[in-house]
């Protein structure tokens, strides 16, 4: 059986969509895989990927900083010697290639897939690569991009390396029961639906504005919240119901959702293109690369999203909510939108392209 090793990790963004790819993968039935996570020891990647059941090595990794900062030093020991676990198990699993996620776990085993001629592929959600897929890029025989608009910002000499394919949605979050919010938590008749979600870590700012909008939206719309761990519940409502996260109830809250509440990652906002669900948008600015920025501004002139800046309140949240639930051209017209991104086959076209480099035959 050929072994496929998968890495990335940091946070759900890096995580998931590689997960799309490699249930794709293992959904082969005329062609087994046995698929292994790469990641670090503690980090997001190895409870999701254990938690479904998936084979697992851990390595030390280093945070890769733009910054000056002491930790730097230290961490450069860790990635170092997380580059030599890596290469470790690459030479024990002999896989046929290795697909990263990206993220700095994922740059150790990409390093080392490459000094043993394992050929790596990798994956950017955002709208401009990253540090670790700028990292990953000399060592990797494709890059798969989310956009059109993506190309342009790779090295001239690379861009005959990059495929635009979209971002991989796990197809399990097309199966949700519409109904289970309500059932749930007893959302009142006819209410519509606020799910908000701040990301697999959380985001203050997302929270704030909520808690500020609390009194505003009640009455109007059901709020489902997604806190993270580090942020504590808001007052207890019959409009409101907050989880520090959610996991295998995120199909049934997509599904049941009229409109979400956000930060700009790749992973919400292609999961909400997969599912049809309208965004509201407050992206991460400050102290970030400006992805999230981008990211946002490009759903929005699309039609998908309303954007709402960092020193917008409850009134502009309100107007955003109501303009997306009673506004029907601006609702059909975000759906629709949605829709274009044709999120539901961006793990298909990866895994066919994947299939076909196998073969050494054309891509597909």
């Amino acid at each position: 059986m050929q072994v496929i090793v998968f890495t990335g990790g940091g946070t759900g963004g890096h995580v998931y969509p590689g997960i799309a790819v490699l249930q794709t993968l293992q959904a082969q039935k005329d062609r087994p895989f046995r698929c292994i996570w790469i990641g670090s020891e503690t980090g997001i990647e190895r409870s999701i990927a254990e938690g479904l059941g998936l084979e697992y090595r851990a390595i030390s990794t280093g945070k890769l900083r733009r910054y000056f900062a002491w930790k730097n030093v230290t961490d450069l020991i860790q990635i170092f010697k997380g580059y030599f676990q890596a290469r470790r198990h690459l030479k024990e699993l002999k896989p046929v290639f290795v697909f990263s996620k990206g993220g700095f776990v994922s740059v150790p085993p990409v390093r080392a897939a490459r000094s043993l001629k394992i050929p790596v592929y990798s994956h950017e959600s955002d709208l401009d690569p990253g540090l670790a897929t700028r990292l990953n890029l000399t060592s990797s025989r494709v890059v798969f991009c989310a956009y059109r608009e993506s190309v342009k910002y790779f090295p001239a000499a690379a861009q005959s390396r990059v495929r635009v394919t979209g971002n991989p949605v796990r197809r399990e979050l097309m199966a949700g029961d519409p109904k289970w919010i309500r059932t749930a938590w007893n959302v009142p008749a006819g209410a519509k639906i606020l799910l908000v979600l701040g990301g697999s870590l959380g985001a203050r700012q997302v929270n704030q504005l909520v808690a500020q909008s609390l009194q505003a939206l009640e009455g109007r719309v059901f709020v489902v919240h997604q806190t993270g761990n580090q942020w504590e519940a808001l007052a207890d409502s019959p409009w409101y119901v907050s989880r520090p996260f959610f996991s295998t109830e995120m199909p049934d809250l997509y599904a049941g959702a009229d409109v979400i509440l956000g930060r700009a990652g790749a992973g919400t906002l292609w999961e909400a293109a997969a599912t049809g669900v309208p965004l509201i948008l407050l992206p991460l600015g400050a102290g970030s690369r400006g992805d999230q920025v981008r990211n946002a501004e490009l759903f929005a002139t699309r039609g998908a999203a309303v954007i709402l800046g960092p020193q917008d309140g409850p009134d502009e949240l309100l107007a955003a909510v109501e303009g997306l639930l009673s506004d029907t051209g601006a609702r059909t017209t975000a759906l629709r939108a949605l829709a274009d991104f044709d999120a539901q086959g961006a793990a298909d076209r990866i895994t066919n392209e994947l299939l076909a480099q196998l073969s050494g035959g054309e891509r597909v």
